[in-house]
């Protein structure tokens, strides 16, 4: 997912470059959204792994 965020950002500064505002527009809008679902999706990921080394306490 974070490739996508990245392939998109690329995109958006490409077409920023040959004044294509719209498209720049949406291509960067999407690569925020992408990103952000990829931040939330790695800290629950981490809070798990976090979570489940810990073993039981006797």
């Amino acid at each position: 997912m974070l490739y996508w965020a990245v392939v998109f950002f690329i995109i958006a500064i490409i077409a920023a470059f040959f004044g294509f505002g719209g498209i720049a527009s949406a291509a960067s809008g999407i690569a925020q959204i992408l990103f952000f679902i990829f931040i939330v999706i790695f800290l629950i990921a981490l809070v798990m792994g976090l979570t489940r080394r810990r073993g039981p306490t006797l």
